[in-house]
Parts: C-alpha cells; structure tokens; sequence
C-alpha cells in the first residue's frame, strides 16, 4: 500500500495544476497567488505573461511584523496581509486581479486574504 503522505502530496499537486491550468495571469490583469504555511501566509501578483513577480507580501515580512500583534489569530493576519496587498498594489497601478488560490480551499485564511483584498479595493 502506497504511503498516506505520498498519496497527499500528489492530491495536491493534481489539484494545483487544476487551478493553474485556469487561470493565468496578464500585465492588465495578474494573478494573485496565496499560499500558506502552518503559521504564515504569503501573497504575490505575478505576471505570467512576462514571467515576473510584481509585488510580493508575507505575513513574517518586516512590513506585517510592524502591523501585526502577537497574540491576533491567523485568520486576522491574513485578512491583514490581504489589506496591504491591496495597498501594494494600487501604489503599482494594479487595480483588477486574478485570484490563484493554489490546492487550498477557498475557506479561512484563504478567504481571508481574498475579503481583505477586496476591501482593501482590489477587483476579481
């Protein structure tokens, strides 16, 4: 019998390529990556078109550990990260993006990126 965390893992990568396969971002409309740790999140606006990473945030970047207090849960810090994302990218001229939500559900933290970016004035 093939081992659980091997089964897993190949799970997530079909599930990954799924999406991918989607969704690509342009220079007009990038793509909006999450992706998540058991203790940080990061975004990036990535424009596949020309290979390159626009704007990039982490919850443990210097920028976030300035904002964030210790004792928020995760799902308050990445409705943060999402907020400042935003903001990042209106300072590029970035205003309508795709979003690239990798193997993970489109619940917790997940959604709590894509609700700050939003607000933050970020259109899907």
């Amino acid at each position: 019998m093939a081992d659980k965390n091997i089964i897993k893992l190949n799970n997530a990568e079909r599930r990954r390529r799924r999406v991918r396969s989607k969704i690509s971002g342009t220079k007009g409309c990038p793509r909006l990556t999450v992706s998540r740790s058991l203790n940080n999140v990061s975004v990036q606006i990535v424009d596949d078109e020309n290979m390159v990473t626009l704007v990039g945030l982490a919850s443990n970047s210097r920028e976030m550990l300035k904002v964030i207090k210790p004792q928020e849960k995760k799902t308050e810090v990445a409705r943060k990260v999402g907020l400042k994302i935003a903001e990042l990218a209106k300072a590029r001229g970035i205003e309508t993006v795709v979003f690239d939500r990798n193997q993970y559900r489109f619940h917790g933290r997940i959604k709590a990126v894509a609700e700050g970016a939003r607000k933050g004035g970020l259109k899907f």
